[in-house]
């Protein structure tokens, strides 16, 4: 493996190609015997038959969405989001899906692990975790907190992302010494640096406000483009927002981390960009809505986070050579977690095609998007509470708050 780290980089590590490229390499170090991790395919098959399971569980028709935020909207059996289109039902199309990309875009980003302490208070109804998570945001989107304009409440808006405050998010978020939420801080910073993007990029972001990123994609594609599209504005839009990561010739790559394990000549970066594709997931729906053709969606990868490389530790397709492991808590720039996100992406995608055949669908019918929420994501949930008290990921994360 090696890396140039030139400009011309920067279009491949941009794209789902790349993701796939550069974690099968990483998927053939393990299978070489060079990382933290054995692999044990023979286990796949059962955990196949789990993964079906679990989506005739939630699935039962095969009617299924694909894996966005929009549905932890529903969580508790309650449709917040009728009461939020009843309240923009007067706009046009276009300014509809502007306020769904303003909601639906904070939300996602405030969507890093919550930690196992943290809930939310909804009357009489606690929610914990990501559908906790996507409750208050939802609240919290609605009570105009990310406009500037107390006349047009339902927007995220760059002075009403950047005026963001970590008082502002405590409150909204119920956060107390009780009620401990992992990541306020780096949360805050993102959703301040959102606004800053949206500030500085009217070429993306035209009406100044988050969702106005439709009308860059319809300005430059037409009314009819590919999800990947929606991606790559996605990480050129937002790429500046991330902390502290890569820069090729000025340009931050997100979600992609040097990789150069002990004891290996290897060198080289690996992207995931695992919050910029659930974003896109994200976004696929409120331009259907709109009228938008948007196709594509089987060309993007899975998604590198605790609940999917967890259904893989817990189901023993892959093991810590060192059990110890475990034990520690462990950066998101460590070998060891590159490492299993890479496996994971790597599994996702064998798990697919295994769940695709089963149903004999083909990847455009039934493409990852469903194959995750049908299935691998509340299977990564489903087995860490069978096997944990608490629920919680089987390897300990030290996160700040934007990448898982």
């Amino acid at each position: 493996m090696s890396n140039t780290h030139t400009a011309a980089d920067i279009d491949y590590l941009l794209s789902p190609r790349a993701i796939r490229e550069r974690t099968a390499e990483v998927f053939a170090l393990a299978e070489a015997g060079k990382t933290h991790f054995s692999l044990h395919l023979d286990r796949l098959p059962a955990t196949c038959d789990f993964v079906m399971e679990v989506i005739q569980d939630n699935y039962p028709t095969l009617d299924i969405p694909f894996h966005s935020r929009w549905g932890h909207f529903k969580v508790g059996g309650m449709d917040r989001l009728a009461d939020f289109k009843a309240k923009i039902a007067d706009q046009d199309a276009l300014a509809q899906a502007r306020a769904k990309l303003d909601l639906v875009v904070t939300s996602v980003l405030l969507d890093a692990g919550a930690g196992t302490q943290w809930r939310y208070q909804e009357g009489e109804h606690f929610f914990n975790r990501s559908e906790g998570l996507a409750v208050a945001s939802y609240h919290m989107f609605l009570s105009g907190a990310f406009s500037s304009d107390a006349e047009k409440p339902l927007q995220a808006d760059a002075t009403g992302l950047q005026n963001l405050s970590e008082a502002d998010l405590e409150a909204a978020f119920q956060v107390s010494e009780s009620n401990p939420l992992v990541g306020v801080a780096g949360r805050t910073r993102l959703l301040n640096a959102l606004g800053q993007a949206v500030a500085n990029n009217p070429t993306y972001f035209p009406h100044g406000r988050v969702g106005s990123l439709v009308d860059y994609l319809i300005a430059t594609h037409g009314e009819s483009f590919e999800v990947q599209d929606v991606l790559r504005a996605v990480l050129d839009a937002l790429g500046s927002i991330w902390p502290g990561r890569v820069q090729i010739d000025g340009v931050n790559l997100g979600d992609v981390w040097p990789y150069a394990p002990e004891d290996s000549d290897v060198d080289t970066l690996v992207p995931f960009h695992k919050l910029s594709q659930w974003l896109t997931y994200s976004m696929v729906e409120p331009m259907w809505d709109a009228g938008l053709s948007v196709t594509g969606a089987e060309k993007l990868t899975g998604l590198a986070e605790y609940r999917n490389g967890g259904l893989f530790l817990d189901m023993g397709v892959i093991a810590l050579r060192n059990p110890a492991l475990a034990q520690h808590k462990h950066v998101p720039s460590s070998a060891l977690i590159i490492e299993w996100r890479a496996l994971t992406l790597q599994l996702l995608d064998r798990i697919g095609a295994m769940v695709q055949e089963r149903l004999g669908k083909s990847p455009a019918e039934f493409p990852l998007a469903k194959v995750l929420e049908g299935g691998t994501w509340w299977a990564g949930r489903r087995i860490a509470q069978q096997l944990r008290e608490d629920g919680s990921t089987p390897l300990h994360l030290d996160s700040d708050g934007t990448v898982f």
